[in-house]
């Protein structure tokens, strides 16, 4: 699996992968034109994003309506280290949502591989190549 990273220019970078290009920039009080998400920004959505992809397939595989299902994520920030110290998801479900199904609903969502690889991150290297 490989993912190709373009510099830009100004506060603007780019990743292209499977055909797909993920924009990204700073806001402007970093420099940038606020013009698409930071890097930083993408990586914490991924956490919700990929949590709710789990729970609206564990619904469609029951024909369970999603509308009324939200999903709201909190970022706690650790003031000394500027830091998110805790990440927080809230499932609300509807009056109307199968109770024999609220249980397994939450298992859907921590299936999600984003917080799968929080919890055991895999090691990073960086290696510098002649062009």
């Amino acid at each position: 699996m490989e993912m190709d990273i373009k510099l830009l220019g100004g506060k603007k970078v780019s990743a292209e992968f499977k055909g797909l290009r993920i924009a990204t920039d700073q806001p402007q009080d970093a420099g940038g034109e606020g013009s698409a998400p930071s890097p930083f920004d993408l990586f914490l959505a991924s956490l919700g994003t990929c949590a709710g992809f789990y729970i609206q397939s564990f619904c469609q595989k029951r024909d369970i309506p999603t509308e009324g299902i939200t999903l709201k994520q909190r970022m706690d920030l650790d003031p000394e280290t500027h830091m998110v110290k805790l990440i927080s998801l809230s499932l609300s479900l509807p009056k109307d949502f199968p109770e024999k199904y609220r249980a397994g609903v939450i298992g859907a969502a921590n299936l999600c591989l984003v917080k799968k690889h929080l919890q055991q991150p895999p090691q990073i290297e960086l290696s510098v190549k002649p062009a």
